[in-house]
């Protein structure tokens, strides 16, 4: 399950089945919420489908509202977090060093990416408890953007391997399939420039039926 948006306040939440590639359920928004998937998730059960495992993007808070379901941390999104913090190409040595590991998330087993962030952070540690002291007196990090990129890893631990502890259940390890309608969607609603708010909802309603449809075929 994802979101896009296209334009301020007006986005789209979809759920795809990844086993049979069918668009289970879609939902326009304005602003992208704990809530929405919540109650997506739940309109999805009350038609009768079960829900074996979940895949998303991590959202604060998210991951706890499914407790009782297998929920896999999307790493390409995880990937893009530490993208953020580090950017491509980063200059300081330990940021170059945990920008790398990070890179293997979607290529390597979960005790290799584990194992690799635990000796990273022990050899790291004293540079990443470096502190400086403010003009104010108060002593702060120096290195926040590195210490916040180990931090996301760290603690989106517990969700990023949920598909290599499930593989008899078959869970993709990324929201791509979803993504990739977004990419399309999108390419095409630029060749309707000037649509009103409705019908590019129904343009919208369309595109996603379409996909059921081949998939059906």
């Amino acid at each position: 399950m994802d979101t896009t948006y296209f334009g301020k306040n007006f986005g789209v939440v979809v759920y795809k089945d990844s086993l049979s590639g069918t668009i289970l359920f879609t939902q326009f928004v304005k602003q992208e919420t704990n809530q929405i998937y919540l109650d997506g998730v739940k309109e999805i059960s009350r038609r009768g489908i079960k829900i074996q495992s979940i895949i998303c993007d991590g959202r604060k808070g998210l991951m706890q509202l499914f407790s009782d379901i297998p929920i896999q941390y999307c790493q390409f999104h995880q990937v893009k977090t530490i993208r953020t913090y580090l950017s491509k190409k980063p200059k300081l040595e330990a940021s170059k060093e945990l920008w790398e590991h990070t890179l293997l998330l979607t290529r390597t087993d979960k005790e290799s990416f584990v194992g690799g962030l635990e000796l990273w952070y022990v050899k790291w540690k004293p540079f990443l408890d470096e502190q400086k002291t403010d003009e104010n007196g108060k002593r702060r990090y120096v290195h926040k953007k590195l210490r916040s990129a180990y931090r996301s890893l760290k603690n989106n631990l517990p969700w990023l391997f949920t598909w290599y502890d499930n593989k008899s259940l078959n869970m993709p390890n990324t929201t791509n399939a979803i993504d990739g309608h977004f990419a399309d969607l999108k390419n095409k609603l630029r060749n309707h420039n000037g649509l009103s708010l409705e019908r590019k909802k129904k343009f919208i309603n369309e595109f996603f039926l379409g996909i059921n449809t081949s998939e059906c075929q």
